[in-house]
């Protein structure tokens, strides 16, 4: 899919101007449940950043009070400059936000959501008509113009979706989690409409549970749990963080894996982890000499492998140092993660 530069740029910021987002002791809660407990962020104009966590961490809770949803209970939180609470109409006039599922009418066709939507923004009859059959044209969607979206299938729905977000073009672009559900090739397309907006200017906030599509998109990543940041940095130096180095393996006998996961401990003097898959293991380390010397140990003590390979650390296992769980099993306690709406 191609996406048409034009229809998605924005004008360059000036050298002086604010942050696009900066927020200072943020807090949201819901009864007795502290849904977001202090997010301090500073997140410069341009680019993609994105805010990892599992479900029930707070990203939402904290999408909701930037977009002016909902407000905050203490802190502050200002967009462009502008405060949330104070200033929210002006932030409303910078920001879009795209939830998890699609915020348009189902029995209106694609082109008649889109120049509903460029009525209601101030468009004229012609120029809304023209703007809806640019962003159709834009997203790959002008065969389905005139098909009810209820009729779209999930990748072609997350795409209406954005254009819909950006009928005007917002100077900042919420996205939570966009692509829940979709199949990878339906990923891959939003993922070049993501990369398409920030061409154009347009500064995305990003939150996922996918630790590859943050490693795909992301410049900078805040990892959020139980409503805190505990990490922040680029996917590199969050990588590095927690080692140089990652080692998988896998045994060619599967009732071989607790006594290779034993020894390789031993050898490593680090801890080694049993993956899903029923012959790997992994194991973080940081240099390679223990490595050889592990491997040998393997092959004296007739443990055979299947296959060994020694890279950086994903950022699964990055999240998983960091929280001590993996990002998609975490009980949900965002008392908003499935309220979307649209902004």
């Amino acid at each position: 899919m191609t996406i048409a530069e034009d229809v998605l740029v924005r004008g360059s910021a000036g050298a002086g101007d604010p942050p696009a987002i900066e927020t200072h002791g943020l807090v949201k809660t819901f009864g007795s449940t502290r849904a977001v407990d202090g997010v301090d962020l500073l997140i410069p104009r341009g680019g993609v950043h994105g805010f990892l966590g599992p479900n029930g961490a707070g990203k939402t809770t904290t999408i909701r009070m930037l977009a002016t949803l909902i407000r905050p209970d203490a802190g502050t939180a200002r967009v462009f400059g502008h405060d949330v609470v104070s200033e929210a109409d002006a932030v409303r006039a910078r920001v879009s936000l795209t939830g998890q599922f699609a915020s348009l009418d189902e029995d209106l066709s694609g082109d008649e959501n889109l120049r509903l939507l460029a009525r209601l923004l101030g468009y004229p009859r012609a120029e809304g008509r023209a703007r809806s059959e640019q962003l159709l044209d834009a997203f790959g969607l002008t065969d389905a113009a005139d098909k009810q979206v209820k009729k779209y299938s999930g990748g072609m729905r997350r795409r209406i979706d954005l254009a819909a977000s950006i009928v005007v073009r917002p100077d900042l672009i919420f996205l939570d989690e966009p692509t829940t559900g979709l199949d990878p090739r339906s990923r891959n397309q939003v993922w070049d409409v993501i990369r398409a907006l920030v061409r154009g200017g347009t500064t995305v906030l990003l939150t996922t549970q996918y630790l590859d599509e943050a490693d795909q998109l992301a410049d900078r990543i805040s990892v959020i749990d139980t409503g805190r940041v505990i990490a922040e940095g680029s996917p590199g130096e969050l990588k590095a963080s927690v080692g140089t180095g990652t080692l998988q393996v896998r045994v060619l006998r599967p009732g071989q894996r607790a006594a290779a996961r034993d020894l390789l401990q031993r050898v490593l003097g680090t801890e080694v982890r049993e993956q899903g898959d029923p012959a790997g293991l992994t194991a973080t380390v940081a240099d390679a000499g223990p490595v050889a010397r592990a491997l040998a140990a393997l092959a004296d003590a007739d443990i055979g492998l299947a296959q060994y390979a020694l890279g950086q650390p994903s950022l699964d296992e990055v999240f998983l140092a960091l929280t001590g769980h993996v990002a998609e099993t975490a009980p949900t306690t965002d008392p908003t993660a499935s309220e979307e709406g649209p902004a």
